[in-house]
């Protein structure tokens, strides 16, 4: 099945060096033009729609080993660049996660998906908790995967390592993928602005979202404080609270496998395959 593919990737050197795996070739990929940016955007594989929306500095690419993985179960994975990251431009207003949620809106609407199970991972799982919260109608539920929906969630920052490779290699395909490659600086200073206020939900806030939810933790987690994950899982609604274990904020580049696993028995319950699905 799957063990050609064992990946173990802790440091992060292997990502450092090499990026995630190369995503799968399709035809189905393109552009929208919202809100004065243009947004990249691309599908894998038929059957219920699965949106992964990767963390700040990053890609779609960063999804490599789990795009394979959604294809293989029967899902459609659709992959977005986030506004301003990857191949997506943006305009000169400051970033903001309702902004992103719009846009990932938008291009559900391009693709005709009614609704969609959504995987987050850091910005992308902020993008996606509000996505839900404005449209809960568009969304089957929330893999919220290693973020914070007010400030006092982070944690006082520390440069690792494993941090800084990270850093290198979001730097890297920043530089080849984007329109505008000398940037990468104001990309990470205005991320940074947006991430020291926002998302700013209240409990009140979070008690409204009516969406099947899934929070997200690893055991090493760098950015985002434990307790503020399982206050998540408690203010939602109906939430569930799951910690991997011996990853950290990297989960989905350092142990694919482990994630992936946590992924698909949500979307398995979100968004149920019919007697058609074969595992080959």
């Amino acid at each position: 099945m799957e063990s050609q593919m064992e990946v173990r990737d802790d440091d992060l050197s292997k990502f450092e060096a090499e990026g995630a795996a190369s995503l799968p070739v399709t035809e189905n990929q393109g552009y929208i033009s919202h809100q004065g940016a243009r947004i990249w955007h691309a599908t894998y594989g038929s059957g219920p729609a699965v949106i992964l929306l990767h963390g700040g500095l990053g890609h779609a690419g960063n999804w490599g080993y789990q795009v394979p993985a959604l294809v293989r179960n029967g899902y459609r994975a659709v992959l977005i660049d986030s506004r301003g990251h990857g191949r997506s431009t943006r305009d000169a207003r400051p970033f903001s996660y309702e902004w992103m949620a719009s846009d990932v809106l938008a291009v559900m609407d391009v693709l005709d998906l009614q609704s969609a199970g959504l995987v987050g991972w850091s910005d992308g799982a902020c993008t996606a908790l509000v996505l839900a919260a404005k449209a809960p109608a568009r969304v089957a539920g929330v893999f919220f995967f290693a973020c914070n929906m007010d400030p006092s969630g982070v944690k006082p920052f520390e440069a690792t390592p494993t941090l800084n490779r990270c850093f290198a290699r979001h730097a890297k395909d920043y530089a080849q993928l984007s329109a505008t490659p000398e940037h990468f600086k104001d990309l990470v200073e205005d991320l940074s602005l947006m991430q020291r206020t926002q998302p700013n939900y209240s409990a009140h806030d979070l008690a409204r979202i009516s969406v099947p939810v899934l929070i997200v933790q690893s055991e090493h987690e760098e950015f985002i404080r434990r307790e503020h994950a399982e206050y998540l899982a408690k203010a939602i609604p109906g939430a569930e609270f799951v910690v991997l274990s011996e990853v950290s904020h990297f989960a989905p580049l350092q142990r694919p496998e482990q994630f992936n696993a946590a992924m698909l028995e949500f979307v398995g319950k979100v968004l149920p395959i019919r007697a058609t699905d074969s595992a080959g």
